[in-house]
């Protein structure tokens, strides 16, 4: 049996849904695919599949907080999928604060000079990348500094 040990970061959207993976030591982060939503059913067969072919034991989940630190309507909305998500798949989801990931994402692609339709298709999945790995990192501080 495999044991399930990876991390699945999740850039959460209305349409579509950015996803990247962590290595199965927790290190490093790589950008997985980039979903567009269909309905809850179809959603559903499609994040299980994922959690089962990725080995997923836990999400880290994009939260959309201000700048102020408070959470609003799409931190809501972000928290119900959450739920959703973790009521599917079997998987415990965190949150992690995903300010600024999107224009982080967008600002690298630019800087490689992808045209800005292979921006727009990589733009999700380099977010969630990017959110993943600083929660990795963030994990690994802790543990460095013995939180």
């Amino acid at each position: 049996m495999t044991s399930f040990t990876r991390i699945l970061g999740i850039d959460p959207g209305s349409v579509r849904v950015g996803l990247a993976i962590s290595d199965p030591d927790r290190r490093i982060a790589s950008p997985l695919a980039t979903y567009e939503r269909r309905d809850a059913k179809q959603d559903a067969v499609f994040f299980k599949k994922v959690v089962a072919d990725e080995e997923i034991a836990s999400i880290v989940i994009g939260l959309p907080t201000r700048e102020n630190g408070y959470e609003g309507e799409q931190a809501k909305i972000v928290r119900t999928f959450g739920a959703w998500l973790a009521e599917t798949t079997g998987v415990p989801c965190e949150y992690y604060d995903e300010r600024f990931t999107t224009a982080a994402a967008e600002s690298a692609l630019l800087d490689a000079g992808l045209t800005k339709k292979k921006r727009q298709a990589r733009r999700d999945r380099v977010a969630a990348q990017m959110l993943l790995q600083a929660y990795l990192d963030a994990a690994a501080n802790a543990k460095e500094s013995g939180g």
